[in-house]
């Protein structure tokens, strides 16, 4: 009985489905990207926000050396992998994109914005993309959009971008927040991703996935997308900033390298400052930046944060001992890391540090 309930069930599904593939009009949807480069880091990315689910799936691409693209309206997502392509053959952004559309069928659907690694820029956007669409370019990003509340959508971004300090991954969430606060994607907001990509011979896997997040569900996805970049900031972030910064003192490349270490300074003083202080992030941005011997008193500041909302964590009191220590105080240094060898006994580190701090000579701080 169940057999023959199901087949006539089964046999109206199948008369449901399309024959073939969806219509362009049927796949569309609303998204709002910009693509960018930096010419003081070769930092490439991508920044997206759409009323669609899991965006970074399809939209950003980004490879450093090379360049980046976003796929959006109904989105061939085969322009992603072809793209970089083209771009790793020596193409323009511009030549990139008018290969990409030659042959394609589906163009008048379709909205594309390059970046390539030399800063020069291009943008697509078909006849048939549901209104408001629209894009606009300049010297190193690309900015589109579809079913948005209007042309002020993209002016936003690219206001927010241009005029915002700091390094590109907080730039470019401040150009989805402008996009959104313009009204945005009209139909409303689901998910969001930021990809960046940076050139470096040290660590290879950069030039894939310096800056990787994705907000995939969420009624706030933009907000969301710029807490989790928060917390990598005391995390992945705090790491490549320091490695860098080694990086560019070992090439005699001052500035850039006291620019990462600014960044980093930058991060911490953030995180002491936000709204709802997150222990994580501060212990970490304070591990960093003492360990590398720099602005040790907001490495203090954020470290007994963190002591305040965790007290019982003994790693957070570990890195307070490394502050107090490298900030010239060996006594304070060590009556904290008995506080956090006590609490967790059978940690043969912490015993070790203890050790370390009776014995060794401070280091030097770093200017």
């Amino acid at each position: 009985m169940k057999r023959n309930i199901l087949l006539p069930m089964i046999a109206a599904l199948v008369f449901l489905m399309p024959a073939g593939p969806a219509s362009a009009a049927d796949t569309q949807t609303g998204t709002f990207s910009i693509v960018a480069f930096d010419a003081g880091t070769g930092e490439l990315g991508v920044a997206v926000q759409s009323r669609a689910f899991n965006v970074g799936q399809s939209v950003p691409w980004a490879e450093a050396g090379v360049g980046a693209l976003a796929t959006q309206a109904s989105t061939n997502e085969s322009f992603g992998p072809s793209g970089l392509d083209l771009l790793r053959a020596g193409k323009s952004a511009g030549e990139t994109l008018e290969s990409l559309l030659a042959h394609d069928e589906g163009r008048e659907n379709r909205q594309v914005g390059v970046v390539d690694a030399a800063g020069r820029s291009a943008s697509h956007t078909g006849k048939k993309c549901l209104d408001w669409a629209g894009n606009i370019t300049g010297d190193g990003y690309s900015i589109q959009g579809n079913i948005l509340a209007g042309a002020g959508v993209v002016q936003a971004m690219r206001k927010a971008y241009l005029e915002t300090d700091g390094e590109m991954a907080i730039r470019l969430i401040a150009a989805l927040f402008a996009a959104q606060e313009a009204g945005g994607d009209r139909r409303g907001m689901q998910s969001a991703a930021l990809l960046v990509v940076r050139p470096s011979e040290k660590y290879p896997e950069y030039r894939h996935r310096y800056v990787d997040l994705r907000v995939d569900d969420h009624p706030q996805p933009i907000r969301e997308l710029d807490r989790i970049y928060r917390i990598s900031e005391g995390t992945d972030m705090a790491e490549a900033h320091t490695r860098y910064a080694e990086e560019y003192r070992a090439a005699g490349k001052t500035v850039e390298m006291e620019r990462e270490l600014g960044w980093l300074a930058e991060s911490i003083r953030r995180a002491i400052e936000a709204e709802k202080p997150n222990p994580s992030t501060l212990n970490g941005l304070a591990w960093s930046i003492a360990s590398y011997g720099i602005h040790l008193e907001d490495a203090l500041r954020a470290v007994s944060l963190a002591a305040r909302l965790e007290p019982d964590s003994w790693e957070i009191l570990d890195t307070m001992a490394e502050v107090h220590f490298r900030m010239g105080d060996r006594e304070k240094a060590v009556e904290v890391e008995r506080k956090a060898a006590a609490m967790a006994p059978d940690v043969t580190y912490l015993k070790e540090q203890i050790e370390r701090f009776e014995k060794e000579e401070i280091p030097a701080r770093k200017p």
